[in-house]
């Protein structure tokens, strides 16, 4: 992997195509995005309840530019919008989260979910289809029994290639309030849906039971003063977890000191200053996304104005504080009028650990270089992503006279924003969600 800092202003590069429909409506809207264990494939989900698996073209003598181009694999309808006739509400068709499962055959497995129900889909390719059956002709209409005379043994012939997706469990009926976050345990056995009181940990074969691993609801709703924002499991200690609050805390529990782990092993917090103290100071110390790093060592939080990295050694504060659009702190009182101050951004890691990224407003996503305490915004736009393109460092005017070079904080676009990221498990090859397109960039090729 080439050196972050040496190639950071043009790090990545679009592909020849932006992956996205030329007219989009709210069901169009990407919600998710996630490379397999491998980085082969890229699934995203979108408000229609739709999943697109994409996947990387391997390497040709002829064109060896285009390995890491990714193309379409499979798509397929993973969420109905569906009626709770006893709450009366509707529940909605969008894919909240999306998680890999280790390969371990020639299908591929993940998991998708909306607000309530998590289903295991399994992919599957298919080159053959049998044919010479006894009861049936070929056109799969039941032959009349007085008819067969002989018996044949079927043979498989050879057809073009055909990607299916099936359900193989859907696991529902587990929560009472949305689902925010899932997450696959190492053991590979059991993965965890977490709502905005409870997380429930689940068998991958057993669907219709779950257990109650963290319960925050209160006897009194009245008396309920937090609710739990994201959980992810260890990446390696298969009885380590933690999750995030809306009040900006982080709870490390192990499931082996009780089955239900209302009381947590750590407590990550970093105390306010009182004399930043205003009324939008819970709101922007809301986490919305918590992720272990690759080694296990260190958690990453994302809040409305920082990431934050923390060293699991260490609860009283952060290890590193990275600001990603402090510009926007003057702002937000008009974002709060506009619902913009909920808005839940991802962050990632990249493969070694060494670099995070996350998403900004108006197009703009944020990368920051732990070792080198270097940092650059870029644009993920049609207008200056065209195929092969060096991407440009943008940066942001806040007062004064402006350059050239830089936009106006007052031009921003908040409608435009990058909530979701992804990043290549082993190679600088990232995916960017804004709206209904999705951009893959790639690191500078000499």
């Amino acid at each position: 992997m080439k050196c972050f800092s040496r190639y950071l202003p043009y790090l990545f590069r679009p592909p020849s195509t932006i992956l996205s429909s030329s007219c989009h409506t709210e069901a169009d809207i990407i919600s998710t995005v996630e490379f397999n264990a491998t980085g082969e494939l890229l699934a995203t989900g979108d408000k229609g309840g739709r999943v697109v698996v994409f996947q990387r073209e391997q390497e040709s003598k002829n064109q060896p530019h285009r390995r890491g181009e990714y193309n379409v694999y499979s798509t397929f309808q993973s969420h109905e919008p569906e009626f709770d006739y006893l709450k009366s509400l509707e529940i909605e068709e969008k894919i909240n989260k999306i998680r890999w499962l280790p390969q371990q055959n020639a299908a591929y497995f993940l998991l998708s979910t909306n607000d309530k129900t998590v289903k295991l889909w399994k992919i599957s390719e298919r080159d053959k289809r049998p044919e010479g059956y006894n009861l049936k002709d070929e056109d799969g209409r039941i032959r009349d029994p007085a008819t067969i005379t002989t018996l044949r043994v079927p043979v498989l012939r050879p057809m073009d290639l055909m990607v299916e997706a099936t359900a193989r469990r859907i696991f529902s009926n587990g929560h009472t309030y949305h689902i925010n976050s899932i997450s696959v345990n190492s053991d590979y056995e059991t993965y965890m849906s977490t709502d905005d009181l409870r997380i429930n940990l689940w068998n991958l074969e057993i669907t219709n039971r779950s257990f109650n691993i963290v319960d925050i609801k209160p006897a009194n709703m009245e008396d309920l003063t937090e609710v739990i924002t994201a959980a992810e499991f260890h990446p390696s200690h298969c009885n380590t977890f933690v999750y995030s609050s809306s009040k900006g805390s982080i709870r490390l529990c192990d499931m082996r000191a009780s089955a239900l782990c209302d009381n947590h092993s750590k407590f990550f917090e970093e105390p306010e200053d009182p004399n930043n103290r205003s009324f939008f100071s819970e709101i922007i110390s809301s986490i919305s996304d918590v992720k272990f790093s690759h080694n296990g060592r260190y958690l990453m939080t994302r809040d409305y104005l920082t990431v934050k990295v923390w060293d699991l050694n260490m609860e009283n504060k952060p290890l590193e504080t990275y600001q990603v659009h402090d510009y926007l702190r003057s702002k937000l009182c008009s974002l709060y009028e506009n619902d913009c101050i909920f808005d839940k951004f991802e962050c990632v890691w990249n493969g070694s650990d060494s670099v995070i990224m996350t998403g900004s407003y108006n197009n703009f996503f944020r990368m920051f270089d732990r070792n080198t305490k270097r940092d650059v915004t870029l644009e993920a736009s049609r207008e200056n992503s065209k195929p092969r393109a060096i991407l440009k460092p943008r940066k942001v005017c806040v007062g004064g006279k402006r350059r050239k070079d830089e936009i106006s904080v007052d031009s921003l676009d908040f409608s435009k924003k990058i909530l979701h990221t992804a990043w290549h498990p082993s190679e600088n090859i990232i995916a960017v969600a804004a709206t209904n397109n999705l951009y893959i960039f790639q690191d500078k090729v000499n």
